[in-house]
Formats: structure tokens, C-alpha cells, sequence
């Protein structure tokens, strides 16, 4: 049976922070922290090793493959911030075009830095996305 890798933990958030090498990714982490505890009333917690998330909603497709997953959650990996959204959400492509200096994956948009975006669309994105799960999988 498939073992998700990334799953919620008791490790500390902050202690994540503080390991990350780059004092502006460190500042910009803590500036997100703030941004997405706001917007979605949840508590960071660590997912797996490196990604911090927000909220969770337990999902179930077609295939019968299941799980957990934050709602919506970042990581400020090396390169780039990567940000977590819903990626079938169909609202999520329309908020992107006015979001500023991005790019996008597959489940990920990818940031260099907070000042490249902005901060109001990031809030509409994180509550979207949000919703968008809260309706696609109902508890």
C-alpha cells in the first residue's frame, strides 16, 4: 500500500526557520508564517522535513488513493520560496496573472523573494485555495 512521504509532525517550525541559511528566506519565512496564520486561523505545523502547512483536509480519488494534506503551506527551499496551493483549483491561474515575479509547477508556484509579489493576491490565493479544498473534499 503507498505510504505518503509527507506527512504532519511535531517538529518545530521555528527551528526549521532557523536552519535556513539565507537571513532574508529566514525573514521572508517568518513574514509568511504571519500571512498564512492569518488568512487561514491554523497553527503552522511541519509536513514532512521542510514544508510548512496550514490547516488540513483528507483526500480520496477516483483511484482509490488516499490521504492527508495541509491545505495550503510553503518551504523556503534553497533556490526559491516554493508556495502550496491547490493546483486543480480553477481560480488559481486568474489570481497568478497579477501576482508579480513567479513561477509555476505542477502543485508549486515558486517565488525568489516576498517584496517580488503581491502580498494582497498572495491572500487571496491562500483563502481560495482554501475554499476550493473545503468544497472539493468536505470532512
Amino acid at each position: 500500500m503507498y505510504e505518503p512521504k509527507t506527512k504532519e509532525t511535531d517538529s518545530s517550525v521555528i527551528e526549521f526557520i532557523e536552519g535556513v541559511d539565507s537571513v532574508k528566506k529566514r525573514e521572508d519565512a517568518y513574514a509568511l508564517v504571519d500571512i498564512f496564520t492569518e488568512v487561514t486561523g491554523y497553527e503552522a505545523k511541519m509536513w514532512g522535513p521542510s514544508i510548512i502547512g496550514f490547516g488540513k483536509y483528507h483526500y480520496k480519488y477516483a483511484s482509490g488513493h488516499e490521504g492527508d494534506a495541509p491545505l495550503v503551506g510553503f518551504s523556503p527551499r534553497k533556490a526559491k520560496i516554493s508556495l502550496y496551493f491547490a493546483p486543480e483549483d480553477p481560480e488559481r491561474e486568474t489570481l497568478l496573472e497579477n501576482f508579480g515575479k513567479h513561477t509555476t509547477g505542477k502543485a508549486c508556484v515558486y517565488i525568489n523573494k516576498l517584496s517580488d509579489i503581491d502580498v494582497t493576491i498572495l491572500k487571496e490565493l491562500i483563502g481560495q485555495s482554501v475554499a476550493f479544498l473545503r468544497a472539493t473534499y468536505p470532512e
